[in-house]
């Protein structure tokens, strides 16, 4: 099943689940509502969800005399994309990491932690901003944007359902009894937390193979990839700590703990990242059998080998 078709067919399933939500709650009348109701939360998700995540996670823009050489990557790997240049963030956090945002390539963002750019090499640094780029280029920072928002207007939704559904049970036209719509209700958002997690990780695979792809060097991205997990368990992400529901944004969960590629992981396991990049390298003849460095300290050169913001 490609990428793309499994996106679809859990968008169906995530929207399925909201009506199927409204129709325990209210019957047929219900269900419409519901539908109505997250139309409505994406249309504002749509034209808000950029700026929302960016102020949720307190990224400055910089221009290109702030970070040149970030700046030139960036422009280069867009160009090789077909992209436009999109708008550069940078979020103060020692930990390595970095995410897209945008309802479209004209519209997109990349903000990236200043630990990328004071821990990472240049070759795994080029390599982190093809993955977002190639996010932008697949248009999941929508689908993110949209399975988010669905999901969390069923939890919504179930809630004023536990309040005040089984009251009006009878009034309201449920066909469940109330030993069903409790269940109904207790089992929908975790339904809809499936799908979403499900969406997140079928995108990131994707997403590694169309960066790898536009650098040209799978292992660059697969040694970025290595380097970001076991960072990511030294050094806490205080902003993705405060504000978890942005987490399957970046490009490795930022949130201290998850690391098991199950149903409730938002990342696909590293290792299984890293074995398909190299995979994928072997294809391209650029040594698939080599193994990416183990996380080491290895400032990059955005600040001339020192430990500083490149920036300031």
């Amino acid at each position: 099943m490609s990428g793309y078709f499994r996106t679809a067919v859990l968008l169906a399933a995530l929207t399925a689940v909201f009506g199927g939500l409204g129709f325990a709650i209210a019957g047929q009348q219900g269900m419409i509502l519901a539908l109505l109701f997250a139309g409505a939360m994406n249309l504002f998700a749509w034209w808000n969800s950029d700026r929302m995540v960016l102020r949720m996670q307190n990224a400055q823009p910089i221009g290109p005399h702030d970070a040149p050489r970030l700046y030139e990557i960036t422009g280069q790997l867009a160009q090789r994309a077909g992209l436009p240049m999109p708008a550069l963030y940078v979020i103060h956090e020692d930990q390595p990491n970095a995410f897209a945002t945008g309802r479209s390539p004209a519209n997109a963002a990349v903000a990236v932690n200043t630990g990328l750019l004071n821990l990472m090499s240049e070759e795994e640094v080029a390599g982190v901003i093809a993955h977002e780029l190639a996010h932008i280029k697949n248009r999941d920072t929508l689908i993110m944007t949209v399975t988010a928002t669905v999901a969390g207007a069923i939890s919504m939704l179930a809630n004023f359902g536990m309040i005040f559904g089984g009251a009006n049970r009878e009034r309201n036209g449920s066909p469940f009894g109330p030993i069903a719509m409790i269940l109904m209700l207790i089992l929908a958002p975790l339904a809809a937390a499936v799908v979403q997690m499900a969406i997140s990780r079928s995108r990131e695979y994707e997403a590694d193979r169309v960066g790898a792809e536009i650098t040209g060097n799978p292992l660059g991205l697969a040694s970025a990839l290595q380097r970001l997990e076991g960072y990511a368990h030294q050094i806490q992400n205080y902003g993705a700590e405060a504000n978890p529901a942005a987490a399957h944004m970046f490009i490795i969960n930022p949130l201290s703990g998850a690391r098991m590629d199950n149903l409730f992981s938002t990342h696909p396991r590293t290792e299984n990242r890293v074995a398909a990049l190299q995979e994928l390298a072997g294809r391209m003849g650029r040594g698939g059998g080599r193994s990416a460095p183990a996380p080491q300290p290895a400032p990059g050169p955005w600040s001339n080998g020192e430990r500083r913001n490149p920036w300031a």
